[in-house]
């Protein structure tokens, strides 16, 4: 089967010097030019079929890094150019100190903060440090070969194009890149959940003076830290939804995978579409996060993953116990270490350069906030350093690597275990002999609960069972956090205390912890920083094993009931308690209820409306948008312990709480605002949700199914609420790269995918919107694996590029 693929590609280069194809508009930047490259250097062949997805080949990982580098930067090179900015920190140099962010790569609220930390990390080579060391701590030849290929690429097309995008056309920060520029921002992905979410409280902690040096230490308020902590690991722009189902579930023996991530629709946590093949080698598709050369979610011939992020707390906190005389001097053990002292010089667009001090520790970076994430202060006696093993963490790309080369769940496993690279998300796998995996392998401090009960300070022994967060003793040696014998990297925990279950019948995540991956079949006895056990779970996680346990009893599963799961467009929500608003909302007296402002509102109308939805998030569906208004007040207005009649239960963790109380006083104050909303908007209440939840692209309105977090839908969306402006004008996250796979028994998968906001930002890119359309209207893109089907495709372009 080799030879004959070896020779079918052979044949499929000799078109090349024949066909008349070109590149995609976005990609050629020059219309109608076939681009011939001069020999020499590294080469690959790219063949585009529909909606733009290029297909790369090439002779080895160089050459494929090189080929993924380029194609990426044709159709994204204003966001690539972007994050490379940020991780070269110089962000201020031509955008200004002032600026926000896009939190794409890090949660700093302006340039200034952002490139005061990662010019701190370049300054202190932290990520050349991490790429010098052998494997499994440091990367792969083969990784690091994609690495410098994938700069090579990127470089290349930047010399033989010009960039037409708006964004950054002319810009004089769209500039070659360094292979470390390209593993820079796999080191920011890695660190997103611990010092890239707390980068404003590590550039701007500073040791007290003055007066306040020899103030009182004010304790930091729990409560507030653990709202901070929930909030931070619930980040709306993280998400996901997964399911794999084993053989015996399913038409024909073989497994099924449905991922559904929830992630960002613009900046540089898009993912994008390829397929990556080295004959003989390496044959795997799916969806990169931008600046990635391998495949970060996907699927080959043999088995398809997906991810979910993790209820896992990836970093924590030392409580330090300081010098009276020197808040820059920490004590363990009694003894006396200093701070280092990191100085960090930005240059600014405009205006002088800007120095500031960081403070680092054997821990970590000091972290000092009052109002932060956490909030947490620096006082004479006290300050706190966060420790996050994924700042030593540069494997992630071998791990991904690793998945696109396995032949079962089985080889999944194996390079979770070996490389351990995965930061923050769990992983759920199925492959074509009919085995399923849930596992949530990641790397977290080594925080035992043994360890929590004995180190933790009180800040600590609130912050701890309550979300997660461990808030050890600094000045303790004896509270170093060990080592697995299975841990590839020191403090992290090894393979064998992960959460993981194999070959149950269905396995599922929705963001919430490992317990119910299998609700037949609960994982238990996980310590908790990976999450909880018999507690409440969300309404997406409640919907979701309901229909996936549902499908697994049905059988006989295939691909297609895949693809009605995803757009089923069920909203949890309504299913417990969209009845009970519609009658209640009919026995208010005179069918009117009082607004927050104290007018009275006739609701009778919504009533009715109510009662006759047929709750779903469908573009078609009337009402839908009155409830998610109703909806939304209602979780604002009503506390969550008054918000159901039925408590919930352990026992029954999917079906409680239950039975909405209607009678809680900020019920019919929901029900009248949400009427008064809609119509000071002009927005009937029985109008089609796809009339005011929708995109705008190139003057054109896409109307955008799905629903909020709150609602529970499994094809998640985050609008923008905008009544000015008609309604939900845009989606800042939701449903990204789905991809539904299955088998068949043939060498080519069945699979469909939907990149829900398309292949380029690019406005003038033909693949600016086009499967953003397919997303609206519920059409699938039928995947071009095998080679005769990529060579068969009526939109096929060919192209073979190389370095000059």
């Amino acid at each position: 089967m080799r030879t004959t693929r070896l020779r079918r590609l052979a044949a499929a280069a000799t078109v090349l010097f024949t066909a008349t194809a070109a590149l995609p508009a976005a990609a050629a930047e020059r219309p109608g030019r076939h681009d011939h490259p001069s020999h020499g250097g590294l080469s690959a062949e790219i063949r585009y079929t529909e909606y733009g997805i290029p297909h790369i080949v090439a002779g080895d990982y160089k050459s494929l890094g090189f080929g993924t580098g380029w194609a990426q930067a044709a159709d994204q090179v204003c966001t690539l150019a972007d994050g490379f900015l940020t991780v070269r920190g110089e962000r201020s140099r031509f955008l200004g100190p002032d600026a926000a962010t896009d939190f794409s790569l890090s949660s700093a609220g302006t340039n200034l903060s952002s490139d005061l930390y990662f010019r701190g990390v370049r300054q202190t080579r932290t990520v050349e440090k991490l790429l010098a060391r052998p494997a499994p701590l440091g990367p792969s030849r083969q990784v690091s070969d994609l690495l410098r290929g994938f700069a090579s690429g990127y470089n290349a097309w930047l010399r033989q194009n010009r960039v037409t995008d708006p964004a950054c056309k002319g810009a004089a920060w769209v500039r070659p890149v360094t292979t470390l520029d390209v593993a820079a921002r796999f080191y920011a992905f890695a660190v997103l959940g611990g010092q890239g979410g707390s980068v404003d409280d590590i550039t701007a902690a500073q040791p007290p003076t003055g007066a306040a040096a020899g103030a009182k230490s004010a304790a930091p308020d729990a409560d507030a830290v653990i709202r901070a902590v929930r909030q931070r690991t619930a980040d709306a722009a993280m998400g996901s939804n997964a399911m794999a189902f084993r053989g015996d579930t399913t038409a024909n023996g073989r497994g099924l995978l449905l991922g559904n991530p929830h992630y960002p629709w613009q900046g540089g946590r898009r993912f994008w579409q390829s397929q990556q093949t080295i004959p003989g080698e390496l044959d795997v598709a799916g969806g990169s996060l931008l600046g990635s050369p391998t495949i970060s979610i996907g699927y080959n011939a043999h088995v398809a993953w997906s991810h979910t992020v993790s209820t896992g707390v990836p970093f924590a906190l030392r409580q330090l116990t300081l010098d009276p005389a020197d808040p820059t001097v920490y004590l363990v053990d009694g003894r006396r270490e200093r701070m280092t002292k990191r100085t960090v010089t930005v240059a600014v667009k405009g205006a002088a350069p800007v120095t500031r001090t960081q403070w680092w520790t054997r821990y970590g970076p000091v972290v000092a906030d009052p109002t932060g994430n956490p909030p947490l202060p620096w006082t004479a006696t006290t300050a706190f350093a966060l420790h996050d093993p994924n700042a030593a963490n540069m494997r992630f790309a071998d791990t991904s690597l690793g998945f696109g080369k396995a032949r079962s769940t089985a080889d999944v496993l194996k390079s979770l275990s070996r490389h351990q690279g995965l930061p923050w998300v769990n992983t759920i796998a199925a492959d074509s002999s009919g085995h399923s995996l849930f596992s949530q392998s990641q790397v977290l401090p080594r925080i035992t609960d043994e360890l929590a009960a004995r180190c933790s300070t009180p800040l600590g022994k609130a912050t701890y069972p309550a979300a997660g967060l461990a808030v050890l003793d600094g000045s303790r040696g004896d509270c170093a956090l060990g080592r697995d014998a299975d841990a590839v990297q020191p403090g992290t925990f090894g393979p064998k205390r992960m959460p993981t279950l194999k070959d149950a019948p269905y396995v599922e995540n929705s963001n919430d912890s490992a317990w119910l991956a299998n609700a037949d079949r609960p994982l238990t006895g996980y310590e908790r920083i990976f999450g909880t056990v018999g507690t409440q779970r969300s309404l997406r996680t409640r919907g979701a094993v309901e229909d996936v346990a549902a499908m697994a009893r049905k059988g006989s599963l295939t691909v297609r009931d895949l693809q009605r799961q995803q757009f089923a467009n069920r909203v949890p929500a309504a299913d417990l308690a969209a009845a009970d608003v519609a009658r209640a909302c009919a026995a208010l007296p005179g069918g009117t209820a009082t607004g927050g402002d104290g007018t009275a509102v006739d609701v009778s109308a919504a009533c009715r409306v109510l009662a006759k939805w047929d709750r779903t998030m469908d573009t078609s569906s009337r009402g839908a948008l009155l409830f998610d208004r109703f909806w939304r007040k209602f979780n604002a207005s009503v506390p969550t312990a008054e918000r159901w009649k039925v408590p919930f239960s352990a026992a029954d963790p999917v079906r409680t709480p239950n039975t909405l109380n209607t009678g809680a006083p900020g019920f019919a104050r929901a029900l009248a605002d949400t009427v008064a909303e809609l119509r000071g908007a002009g927005i009937a209440l029985d109008s089609r949700l796809g009339e005011h939840q929708f995109v705008v692209r190139n003057g054109q309105r896409i109307a955008v199914p799905g629903g909020t977090e709150q609602l529970g839908v499994w094809n998640k969306v985050e609008p923008v609420w905008n009544p000015a402006q008609g309604g939900y004008t845009e989606v800042t996250t939701g449903s990204s790269h789905i991809q539904a796979v299955g088998w068949d028994g043939s060498r080519c998968p069945v699979a469909r995918t939907l990149l829900t906001y398309a292949q380029s930002s690019n406005a003038k890119s033909p693949h600016f919107s086009d499967q953003t359309r397919l997303f609206s209207g519920e059409r699938w893109v039928t995947a071009r694996f095998c080679e005769k089907d990529v060579l068969a495709s009526p939109a096929l372009r060919i192209v073979r590029v190389r370095e000059r």
